[in-house]
């Protein structure tokens, strides 16, 4: 008996799970388990970084997790000026090969639970699991298992090579999805009940698996924050950045070219890439110039067959500022600016520039070149989404941040600390942090961060679906129901 009460002591203090490629040891905090860094597919070496993932070997013994691991090859992020942006990018490149992974978070005694799994963001170019945002002890404290997920970035994640599979992040998830079907019983999870999210380039990714027939069956919900279900690039878009990188390295447009290029310099020669014009005769860029990255697909997710899963799908009311405000720009546009945006976007960027002064008069320059932005880049894509599946809950955040003297507002990441309920975080508090100066509203954290879990539960998240009377929740200080027909823009 005395063997047994210390086992069971053991297990409390120092949880163990057995995995199908072999034990882990994760932290205990109060009644939440933790389990950091599990390998989910193995090391992408040299060739295998432009392979489809492979099954991680089994290890013997039990494998320490209770250190974040290393993260995908990155350049560090710049360009946002007087605004802190570390907690949502984490670290940066942490080096090391075994960074195909997921952090896990579970309640204590779980069983049964609904599982979220959890896309990061970073313009397909950077970020990890390991940014503090998302700390997933919140959800677990109240009864999910959240799982957050490495992915490839960059050249390695995305690029579109001959030779290679297209769109190796996706089949990144996708294994990571597979992973979790074996294993999360394990930590208290119901793999009957997933529910796969994210935000930004992590939501446009889950946009793109819904449309991809080797993710069916692996989950039954779906969470777009922020992403753009028009956010693909066509393959002869995405030809023009493998053209440029081949001849940034001077190898062969190819995997077979790319192979023996080490991480560093392809890191390196990313930068380079961005600001290409991506236009062909009928799509528009659809980063704007911002990045050279993305899912690349025939047709649109919102032009495709989605799976048949409940999604819930929404975006910030002022997504653009975070692009203009922290760098001085939301002052200083002109009205030169506003067109030049307009032409990223639009084939007659007069028109387009018009229909937004006649939506928002009194806007200034930089208010209307961060609609256009925000519009061009998520918005409009959320809202295809959203007509496109008939199953949708359409939510918009309106909530506005103090940060940059008052001027970031509702921009695009501003939701991300109430979703993972993480106002109290250091990091995110001040007048160059995310949340701003200012007192954010503990109960707006609280709702949201509740309709999210109802979501994963129930496929309910406490309003109407989008349907035919168009509902749209929008969060706020006081938030309401509204219908889109009665808003600006819809």
């Amino acid at each position: 008996m005395d063997a047994e009460n210390r086992r069971r002591e053991t297990q409390v203090s120092d949880p163990i799970v057995t995995t199908t490629e072999g034990d882990v040891r994760g932290g205990l905090t109060g009644n939440v388990r933790h389990f950091l860094s599990i390998p989910y597919a193995a090391p992408p070496r040299g060739a295998a970084r432009f392979a489809p993932p492979e099954p991680h070997e089994p290890w013997s013994g039990v494998r320490d997790a209770t250190e974040p691991g290393p993260t995908a090859p990155q350049a560090r992020r710049n360009g946002f000026g007087a605004l802190d942006m570390t907690p949502f990018f984490g670290p940066g490149w942490v080096r090391g090969e075994d960074y195909l992974t997921v952090n896990v978070w579970s309640p204590r005694d779980a069983e049964n639970c609904p599982v979220m799994v959890f896309v990061h963001g970073g313009g397909f170019l950077s970020g990890s699991n390991r940014a503090a945002l998302y700390d997933g002890s919140a959800f677990a404290r109240d009864g999910v298992v959240l799982v957050t997920v490495n992915y490839r970035l960059g050249i390695a994640g995305f690029l579109d090579l001959p030779g290679a599979p297209r769109n190796r992040a996706m089949l990144d998830v996708i294994a990571a999805l597979d992973w979790v079907r074996r294993n999360i019983a394990a930590f208290g999870g119901d793999p009957d009940n997933v529910t796969l999210f994210g935000q930004s380039a992590g939501a446009t990714i889950v946009g793109a698996i819904l449309a991809m027939p080797e993710a069916e069956g692996l989950f039954h919900r779906a969470i777009m924050q922020s992403g753009n279900g028009m956010g693909a690039l066509l393959p002869e878009q995405a030809a023009l950045v493998t053209r440029a990188a081949a001849t940034a390295l001077g190898v062969e447009p190819s995997a077979a070219g790319f192979a023996s290029v080490p991480d560093d310099r392809l890191v390196e020669v990313t930068p380079q890439l961005s600001g290409l014009d991506l236009r062909v005769a009928d799509r528009f860029d659809p980063l704007l110039r911002l990045g050279p990255f993305g899912p690349v697909l025939e047709r649109q997710p919102a032009e495709s067959r989605l799976a048949e899963v409940d999604l819930l799908v929404g975006s910030n009311t002022e997504e653009g500022n975070l692009y203009l405000a922290p760098q001085g720009n939301l002052t200083t546009s002109t009205d030169e600016d506003v067109r030049e945006v307009a032409g990223r976007a639009h084939r007659d960027p007069d028109a387009l520039v018009a229909a937004y002064r006649a939506q928002r008069p009194g806007a200034s320059a930089g208010e209307l070149r961060s609609a256009i932005m925000g519009d061009a880049l998520f918005t409009v894509g959320t809202r295809r989404m959203a007509e496109a599946h008939g199953r949708a809950h359409v939510y918009e955040f309106t909530w506005r941040s103090s940060a940059v003297d008052g001027q970031l507002g509702a921009a695009h990441a501003v939701e991300l600390p109430f979703v993972f309920d993480r106002l109290g975080l250091p990091a995110l508090r001040g007048p160059g942090a995310l949340l701003g100066p200012a007192e954010p509203p503990a109960s707006l954290a609280r709702e949201m961060h509740a309709a999210w879990i109802s979501f994963a539960r129930t496929g309910d998240p406490g309003w109407p679906r989008f349907g035919q009377d168009q509902h749209v929740r929008r969060f706020g200080v006081v938030s309401t129901t509204t219908r889109a027909r009665d808003l600006p823009g819809w």
